[in-house]
């Protein structure tokens, strides 16, 4: 019996992967899965999917995350930037720059770790709710404090992450190019109706990546911020239909990335959000953080991987992604990178 759990959430893989295990779906890309991903490099072609760190810009798709502000750093009084190392021996030739970045970890192209979504659930059987995440962590200790006092998870943070390196084999699923820019929701019927015209199989160990045609607009939007109607623009997977989370369940994926703000239809996006049985608003993430330890990439920058897969009729590719190893963070930035 677990030492952090008696009962299990119904649908969940707590202790398959090892009574401790902090890792969850990503245990699954083996040596094996990592050599079938290289071979599918083709050209040697790299596409950066990553947004500039500064975008979306603005605060319109979610109104408490920031973009990064610059500080300066100093050395003995000095401002280092493009400053003139002679101020401190005139032998020196060498000009310096440095910066402080206040970074909110999940403003842009990012990974959301395990410990981003949890929930309350009864894992001890006697009628009482606990917050817990994956494979009933708790994240903070029985004082309720974090490794930074009141911040930083114990357990499941995007440190764990880095360290499975992030590399395997990528699938593109091109929303757009079915749906354009209008805002559908994605179900399992209409998901297999796209896998049956664009050929795509998804098997154990791959990570699937959803261009819905969002990136396209926030890099085609002033510096400043998008227009607000980008809130209800381009295609989500529809967390209200159980047979799409079966579908994650089923098919062995190891992490889902898409260019959008939340791969499911947030609250912050808002028309629409689903409270499901276990009460949850975001259904997908509830299942693959919380259920399954999937982890879930948000704002990436698909459209040119996307493109160009199209046109070579393609939906396989190599992807590295590793995160920032950051103990106690919650999620991370990423440069994600396409090998074809």
């Amino acid at each position: 019996m677990n030492q952090r759990w008696k009962v299990r959430p119904e649908g969940s893989n707590w202790g398959d992967f090892g009574e401790d295990d902090p890792y969850g779906r990503i245990n699954l890309v083996t040596p094996e899965k990592r050599l079938a991903a290289i071979k599918e490099v083709i050209t040697g072609i790299t596409f950066c999917l990553s947004l500039p760190l500064d975008r979306p810009g603005g605060m319109v798709l979610n109104d408490h995350r920031k973009a990064p502000e610059f500080h300066q750093v100093f050395r003995h009084g000095h401002k280092v930037f493009n400053l003139e190392m002679e101020k401190f021996d005139q032998r020196i030739v060498d000009v310096s720059s440095d910066e402080a970045v206040m970074l909110y970890s999940q403003y842009s192209t990012q990974w959301d770790a395990l410990a981003h979504k949890g929930s309350q659930f009864d894992v001890d059987g006697n009628g009482i709710k606990k917050k817990v995440f994956y494979n009933g962590w708790q994240i903070v200790d029985d004082n309720n404090q974090g490794t930074q006092g009141e911040l930083g998870a114990y357990h499941l943070s995007i440190a764990n992450l880095a360290e499975k390196t992030v590399q395997g084999r990528g699938v593109m699923i091109d929303f757009q190019k079915h749906f354009g820019y209008e805002r559908v929701f994605v179900n399992f019927a209409m998901l297999q109706d796209i896998f049956k015209k664009d050929n795509i199989v998804v098997e154990e160990g791959d990570i699937v990546c959803l261009n819905t045609g969002l990136g396209e607009l926030i890099m085609n939007s002033p510096a400043s911020g998008p227009d607000p109607s980008i809130k209800t623009a381009c295609a989500v997977l529809d967390g209200a239909d159980p047979q799409i989370l079966q579908w994650i369940t089923d098919s062995g994926l190891v992490a889902i990335a898409s260019d959008n703000l939340a791969i499911e239809s947030s609250s912050t996006l808002g028309i629409r959000h689903h409270i499901g049985d276990c009460g949850s608003m975001l259904p997908i993430h509830e299942h693959c953080l919380f259920k399954l330890g999937i982890h879930l990439g948000e704002l990436w920058y698909l459209t040119e991987l996307a493109n160009y897969l199209k046109e070579h009729q393609r939906s396989r590719f190599l992807l590295t992604a590793p995160p920032l190893r950051l103990p106690g963070a919650a999620g991370s930035p990423v440069t994600p990178i396409a090998t074809v």
